[in-house]
């Protein structure tokens, strides 16, 4: 008896993988091996870099939030110590925002934790 082979589920997976890896340089978009190979890796640097991605963010934070603190004499770690000190519950995202958007803003916390 001849082996059976579902080859319409096998077509239909190697299509699946073909459709995303669509866009890729030479035969990463369509010699089989190499779009599964390149499509595998995109996922774990995906999962990787979603991590990574906090990691910049908040450094990118912290130094718009520098820069805006010695603006008004201040050091990063005086005005976070000060903020925590007060127990002023603005994160670093919003404080950032504020350094980069609204700067009257962000001086009057400078002001209000200067006291």
């Amino acid at each position: 008896m001849p082996r059976s082979v579902n080859s319409v589920a096998s077509r239909a997976r190697r299509k699946k993988i073909l459709k995303r890896t669509r866009g890729n340089f030479l035969s990463r978009k369509n010699v089989w091996t190499v779009a599964k190979n390149t499509y595998e890796k995109g996922l774990t640097y995906a999962y990787r870099d979603r991590k990574t991605k906090k990691r910049n963010f908040r450094a990118l934070w912290i130094q718009r939030i520098n820069a805006a603190a010695r603006q008004h004499g201040m050091s990063y770690s005086q005005f976070i110590g000060a903020l925590s000190k007060q127990n002023v519950g603005l994160s670093r995202k919003v404080l950032a925002d504020l350094a980069m958007n609204n700067p009257q803003a962000f001086e009057a916390v400078v002001n209000s934790v200067k006291k």
